[in-house]
């Protein structure tokens, strides 16, 4: 993938996320500043820091949609976890640490899937020729002159047929690895299903490789095949040394939630774990070296994004240690009315384009009229001020509400095309606003 520009990382989120122009500008020139930082000369490149961004925003604003989408566009090792999983070292549970395992495997996942596609036009080329030898078998005694020119002859044929997908439903018998191994379990607190992983890839490592004969269809043979052999076909030592380079030159991770880790009150109780959270995160944003099974990983140069809607608590509630390790603050802004219309008509994934989708598949044309689409953002926008106010997410469960009926009728309704309308709307939403105790049922 080419390596985009701050305007066309902005562009590609402008596609699914409304308005926020303060942090998908932020994130923009992080992303682009990790490939800057590639290009500078050797002996600054160690020295440029990357700046953390922390994101301060209510709920259902798009702070984890931005995460999303910036996963898809950034050609790096991209992890997004929530803060809310660990606990400090010496409590039951994650430990932070696992965060830099997670990345580094998804990077050797990402690198392995790279090289496997370099080596793909070998792979298929082998694999075609171990499915030709279960098809026709050679013959171990020498064969006579013409009978070796009919036999390649029927190996050609046989080759142009597979070629062509006519042998994909017959049968053959392949031999594949038997994945069975012994019987470990850890019984153990949560946070150790590493060491359970760990445990059986020694085990699994020591016992001699055993296979099995499988019967299947040609076509599923022969991806099986190419998977084999392209395995087969590249260094997996260059594999993860490049794929803990990426991690340690490019690597991000996306900390969501990190609000729910913030001690409101420096007593006691519950609020000393968070803390402890906090101190172990420290290390990491500021840069430490983690031991993992591919090696030892630094995380110096990895970019750190947090979020958090802080409603029950502030950023200066989190350690000042950490706050200095975000120097970039965006806040996010409250979505108004003339937002909730355009997220629920623009974006490619837009509310209204799912809902048409889904009942094409019963041959049925859902129609929004324009005012119908405005008295649902209106309603939307109105339970939000009584009740509690959770952002775009309210449209989901508005429109869901609405659309009830039709989504449990549209297999056996004769109507081809079904239009809402404001009154349709009114109908079906308008006891929300009645009564303000009403509101709670639709969440």
């Amino acid at each position: 993938m080419k390596t985009l520009t701050p305007r066309q990382i902005m562009e590609e989120l402008d596609r699914f996320i409304i308005g926020q122009n303060k942090a998908k500008k932020a994130v923009s020139i992080a992303l682009r500043n990790r490939w800057r930082r590639q290009m500078v000369p050797k002996e600054l490149r160690d020295e440029i820091a990357p700046k953390n961004i922390i994101m301060i925003g209510p709920t259902g604003v798009g702070k984890t949609e931005i995460a999303r989408r910036l996963a898809k566009l950034a050609n790096a090792p991209f992890l997004k976890i929530e803060a809310t999983k660990f606990t400090e070292v010496g409590y039951v549970g994650r430990d932070v640490e696992s965060m830099i395992r997670d990345l580094t495997e998804l990077a050797v996942s990402m690198v392995r899937k790279e090289e496997q596609a370099l080596v793909m036009e070998k792979a298929v080329e082998i694999a075609e020729e171990r499915i030709l030898d279960i098809l026709l078998p050679v013959k171990k005694a020498p064969a006579a002159q013409e009978e070796q020119g009919a036999a390649d002859l029927s190996r050609e044929k046989m080759r142009s047929r597979l070629k062509a997908g006519q042998l994909k439903d017959r049968s053959v018998e392949i031999e594949v690895p038997d994945r069975a191994l012994p019987m470990i379990e850890i019984f153990s607190a949560s946070g150790m299903e590493e060491m359970d992983m760990q445990l059986r890839d020694i085990f699994g490592n020591m016992l001699p490789k055993k296979t099995k004969r499988r019967k299947m269809k040609v076509g599923e043979a022969y991806e099986h095949l190419v998977q084999e052999e392209s395995k087969k076909l590249i260094d997996m030592d260059r594999v993860t040394k490049d794929a803990v380079e990426k991690v340690e030159q490019s690597g991000i991770i996306f900390l969501d939630e990190i609000d729910k880790i913030a001690s409101r009150d420096h007593g006691h109780g519950p609020d000393v774990s968070r803390e402890g959270v906090q101190r172990d995160i420290l290390p990491i944003v500021e840069g430490t070296t983690v031991t993992t099974k591919y090696g030892m990983v630094k995380t110096d140069h990895i970019l750190f994004i947090a979020a958090g809607a802080f409603h029950m608590s502030k950023p200066s509630d989190l350690i000042p240690e950490l706050q200095g390790r975000f120097p970039i603050r965006v806040e996010l802004d409250a979505l108004t009315k003339e937002d909730f219309y355009r997220i629920i008509t623009e974006p490619e994934n837009a509310l209204i384009k799912q809902y048409r989708a889904l009942l094409k598949t019963e041959e049925i044309d859902l129609e929004f009229e324009k005012e119908a689409v405005e008295e649902i953002t209106d309603i939307a926008q109105k339970i939000n001020e009584m009740a509690e106010n959770i952002g775009a997410r309210r449209l989901y469960t508005v429109m869901e509400k609405l659309l009830e009926d039709i989504s449990f009728s549209a297999p056996d309704t004769q109507e081809r095309t079904i239009t809402i309308t404001r009154n349709y709307v009114r109908e079906k939403l308008g006891e929300f606003l009645e009564k303000e105790d009403l509101s709670r049922y639709i969440l």
